[in-house]
C-alpha cells in the first residue's frame, strides 16, 4: 500500500514561519500578532505585597511631614475688607460702589511673625466664577497677540465693539472685568514700595500679548466695567491685565498684585490705604487682601502634606494588617 506523499506547503492553520504561504492575503507571521512574546507575571506573595505597602509608606510619610512643615513656615496676613469698608444693606452697597467718587478705605494690619522678603501681595476673590464657559471664551487671543488682528472680536460679545462700531482692544468679558482695587502700604511715616515687575508669567508676556498691541476704545462701552488701561503702554507690559487674563479654575482664587522687597518684623503695624472700586456686592462676593511669604514648596497649602500623610498612613496600616494575617493565618 502506497502512502500519500507529504504536502510541500503548510496548511491554512500552520504557524511555521519557514513554510511558504499558500494564500497571499494571509498576514505575515509575527510573534507580536500571535501573542508569543516572552512575558513576565509577578507572583503576589504576602511578603511582596507587605513590602510594597511598607515601601510606599516609608516614602510618602516623610514627604508629607516635610510638606506640612514647609507650609506652616509660611506666614500669611489675610484681611477681608469688602464688608469693613462699606456698611448697610446689599442695595446700599451696590449703590455706593456704582456711584462715581472717592472710595478710599483705610485698614491696619498687624504682623504676628517675622516675614522675610520678598513678601507677596495678593487680592483674593470669593464666589467669582472665572471658569464659566461664556466668560472663559469671551476673549480674542489673536487680537491680544497681533496688531493686525484688532478687528478679530467675534468671540467677545457683548464687549466686542463700541457704539459706533470701532473694535475694543482688548475685547471680551475677561478684560472688561479687570480688577481695579488699588493698595498702598506704609509703616509709620515710611511708605512701603510695591514691586509690580514680573508678577505675570514670562511665557504669557513673550508669547500671548503683543509688544505692538496697544489698548484702544477700552472701557468706552455702555456697561460699567473694571480697571482702565494706559493706551500708551503695550499689552505685553500691562502685567495686571496679563495676571487677570489667566482665568482661575475655582470660584475662590488669589491673584498676584505685587511684592514688598523688605522684611517685616513681629509687632510691626502696616497702614493700608486702598481704593474699594471693584463691585463684588452685586453677586455676594468677598474681597480680601493677602500678604504672604513663601517656602521651598511655594505658598501656604497643607492639603499636599495631609494627602501624602493619609496615603502613607493607610499603606502602613494595610501592611501591618497583612502582616498579622500572614503570621496568624498563613496559607
Amino acid at each position: 500500500m502506497n502512502s500519500s506523499p507529504r504536502s510541500s506547503y503548510g496548511g491554512a492553520g500552520s504557524t511555521d514561519p519557514t513554510t511558504p504561504r499558500r494564500n497571499s492575503k494571509r498576514p505575515k507571521y509575527s510573534k507580536f500578532t500571535q501573542q508569543e512574546l516572552p512575558a513576565c507575571k509577578p507572583i503576589l506573595t504576602p511578603r511582596w505585597v507587605i513590602s510594597a505597602f511598607l515601601l510606599v509608606s516609608v516614602v510618602f510619610i516623610p514627604i508629607g511631614v516635610a510638606s506640612l512643615f514647609a507650609s506652616r513656615d509660611v506666614v500669611e496676613i489675610v484681611d477681608r475688607y469688602d464688608n469693613a469698608c462699606v456698611s448697610g444693606s446689599k442695595s446700599d452697597m451696590i449703590r455706593y460702589i456704582q456711584t462715581p467718587g472717592d472710595k478710599t478705605c483705610k485698614r491696619t494690619l498687624k504682623v504676628q511673625k517675622h516675614m522675610k522678603a520678598p513678601i507677596y501681595i495678593y487680592y483674593q476673590l470669593d464666589n467669582f466664577y472665572q471658569n464659566h464657559r461664556r466668560y472663559v471664551k469671551s476673549r480674542s487671543d489673536e487680537q491680544l497677540r497681533y496688531n493686525k488682528s484688532a478687528s478679530e472680536t467675534k468671540a467677545c460679545k457683548p464687549e466686542d465693539v463700541t457704539g459706533n462700531g470701532n473694535p475694543i482692544v482688548p475685547c471680551g468679558l475677561i478684560a472688561w472685568s479687570l480688577f481695579n482695587d488699588t493698595y498702598s502700604f506704609a509703616m509709620g511715616s515710611k511708605n512701603l514700595s510695591i514691586n509690580k515687575k514680573d508678577i505675570s508669567w514670562k511665557s504669557d508676556r513673550d508669547h500671548k500679548f503683543g509688544k505692538d498691541v496697544f489698548p484702544k476704545n477700552f472701557q468706552n462701552g455702555t456697561l460699567i466695567g473694571g480697571a482702565h488701561l494706559n493706551e500708551s503702554i503695550p499689552l505685553s507690559e500691562q502685567e495686571d491685565l496679563i495676571v487677570w487674563m489667566r482665568t482661575a479654575a475655582l470660584p475662590t482664587f488669589r491673584k498676584l498684585y505685587g511684592r514688598i522687597e523688605q522684611d517685616l518684623q513681629p509687632n510691626d503695624t502696616i497702614n493700608v490705604v486702598l481704593q474699594n472700586n471693584y463691585n463684588t456686592y452685586s453677586f455676594n462676593g468677598k474681597k480680601m487682601l493677602v500678604l504672604s511669604t513663601t517656602s521651598w514648596l511655594g505658598g501656604k497649602n497643607e492639603f499636599l502634606g495631609i494627602a501624602y500623610l493619609t496615603v502613607g498612613g493607610l499603606c502602613f496600616f494595610v501592611a501591618m494588617l497583612f502582616s498579622l494575617i500572614y503570621l496568624f493565618k498563613p496559607r
